[in-house]
């Protein structure tokens, strides 16, 4: 079967099937990210980047191209997080927009090879120094063969794969670009999570999902969506849901169930659980149970056939996140009221934070608003448009203190309206709390910015923390549960004691005469060793000074900064 136009209806199934296979495999792709840190979070950004686009698209029950191009272009935006969140929501916004362009509810394979070349024209547009061996190369190579085959092409199924061959062929080949990858042994992560959602979406484009996935997928997302009046669920506790898992799968018959045998496998899940639905078919079985044992419902099920769309949530857990969600909700409008009513001053400033410690720090500092972020959890472009309305503010300076967040701050950046927003190009929170001390009231937001920038120029950093798995990387041979300090240019060294990891770094950060030495520890470093470290690197460096300050930080044991 050739198809040779794409309405509304069939994108909407195409994109809702690519968030499903990248959540799917979102923690494979965390594991790909190349420092084998125990925060890699590329899978985790772009799900949650694309799930932010996915809850508006669910909801949509209409065959209008502009308005699913609108959904998903904003949902991506707003919801971008990390630099792979952003990039793939930049890919989003050049695809859709080309779509939308079209001023028809079809498209035909000429506007699809248009809209992958816009969508990688933008999302390198979005990035200051695209560097190859990324999702951006990859990106690049299918838009490069959807150009070539556009002329000749009729069957847009046979125009997607040869595309998803060509970006899958770039994506083996980013070792060969970025030598850092092929010392890790590993792929792009940020690629494989772009070819990840190109493969989801090909699947529903073929028929290999069919309309059973979306009206499950509908249902589960826009319920969410539509809940303008949401049940008040807050005064629950987590002991009244009985069972304790949301458990889904399909099971592929090996042959047809007879009545008798149907009923019995009903019979079996009410034994075991409630809020059953099981639908079957001539060769499958959707089942859905809340359940205190997942294993028993999918041990049962493998008895009938291979099992598939295989779906386990904590609904206690997901309770408890839920309170959590709807009370930051709640402290955010609050701080947006208060901005309202307090006095407007002419210089305001905002900083991601990552530790109770280092919030005390900026707080100290001045700054106004913190949003707590960084590797583990970054935060999203919303976070930070709630935080700079939160600040009432001619101009507003924001720290991103992560090169995974800049992206993001420059995003809120542009979508402001009304402040000037500055973003510092901070890296790491040393850079933050630098930047911040060089600020002189007195000066312009342009000499400001430059003075900050030049008093990070001048300061070398580093981050101790331990490895999670085996790898060699800077000619550092790696095992698991080191200690490594990473520099701003990569691995400053590897050692089996944290007090070790920080004095090399130290040595190495101040070889060009720098004098003073801050360390900031973190939640898993206890004042007492912290101030074994301290008093062994003025014993060991006696001509610097070193300060030592609480920082709280998770995984990393400790910040250093040398100037």
């Amino acid at each position: 079967m050739e198809i040779h136009e794409l309405n509304a209806f069939v994108i909407r199934k195409c994109f809702l099937a690519a968030a499903n296979e990248l959540a799917s495999k979102k923690e494979w792709i965390n594991e790909l990210n190349v420092f084998p840190v125990p925060d890699g979070d590329t899978g985790t950004n772009m799900t949650m980047t694309m799930m932010s686009a996915a809850k508006e698209v669910a909801a949509l029950e209409t065959d209008d191209m502009k308005v699913l191009c609108k959904a998903i272009a904003s949902g991506s935006l707003r919801g971008a997080r990390g630099n792979s969140g952003v990039i793939l929501s930049q890919l989003f916004r050049g695809f859709t927009r080309e779509l939308a362009a079209a001023e028809k509810n079809t498209v035909e394979i000429p506007q699809l090879a248009a809209a992958f070349v816009r969508a990688t024209e933008t999302a390198y547009k979005a990035v200051m120094k695209p560097k190859e061996g990324t999702i951006l190369t990859v990106a690049r190579a299918m838009s490069d063969k959807a150009e070539e085959l556009q002329n000749g092409a009729t069957d847009i199924i046979a125009f997607a794969k040869d595309i998803i061959a060509a970006g899958d062929v770039a994506l083996e080949q980013t070792p060969e670009l970025l030598p850092v990858l092929k010392q890790a042994g590993v792929v792009d992560s940020g690629g494989q999570g772009l070819m990840t959602v190109m493969h989801g979406a090909f699947q529903a484009l073929s028929g290999e999902i069919g309309e059973v996935f979306l009206e499950n997928f509908d249902a589960a997302q826009a319920g969410e969506s539509r809940a303008a009046h949401p049940i008040d669920t807050s005064h629950l506790d987590t002991s009244e849901i009985r069972f304790g898992y949301c458990t889904e799968f399909i099971v592929n018959l090996e042959r047809p169930l007879s009545d008798d045998e149907e009923q019995t496998f009903k019979s079996f899940l009410e034994s075991i659980g409630d809020s059953i639905v099981c639908v079957a078919s001539e060769d499958m079985v959707k089942v859905h149970v809340h359940t205190n044992d997942p294993g028993l419902a999918i041990q049962k099920g493998l008895s009938m056939g291979s099992l598939s769309r295989m779906k386990i949530d904590n609904m206690r857990e997901e309770h408890n996140e839920r309170l959590i969600r709807n009370a930051s909700q709640l402290a955010a409008e609050e701080k947006r009221k208060q901005a309202a009513s307090a006095e407007k001053k002419p210089y305001g400033f905002l900083s991601v934070s990552v530790g109770d410690g280092l919030d005390r720090i900026f707080k100290e500092i001045g700054v106004d608003q913190l949003i707590s972020g960084g590797q583990t959890m970054n935060p999203s472009t919303e976070d930070i448009l709630n935080a700079i309305a939160a600040i009432n503010a001619d101009t507003i300076f924001i720290l991103p203190n992560n090169k995974n967040i800049i992206l993001a701050a420059q995003q809120a950046r542009d979508l402001t309206k009304g402040k000037n927003v500055v973003v510092v190009p901070t890296r790491n929170i040393p850079e933050g709390i630098t930047a911040m001390v060089s600020f002189l009231p007195e000066s312009s937001p342009e000499e400001n910015l430059a003075a900050m920038q030049e008093a990070i120029r001048h300061l070398a950093t580093a981050e101790v923390t331990y490895a999670v798995r085996d790898t060699t990387m800077d000619d550092f041979e790696i095992h698991a549960g080191d200690f490594m300090a990473i520099g701003q240019n990569g691995m400053l060294t590897v050692e089996k004691k944290v007090e070790d990891a920080v004095l090399n770094a130290i040595e190495k950060l101040t070889a060009d005469g720098k004098e003073l030495v801050t360390l900031y520890y973190g939640s898993d470093v206890s004042e007492q060793n912290a101030k074994l470290v301290k008093e062994l690197a003025e014993a060991r460096f006696e001509d610097c000074e070193v300060e030592l300050n609480y920082g709280g930080q998770p995984v990393y044991y400790y910040f250093i900064s040398a100037e």
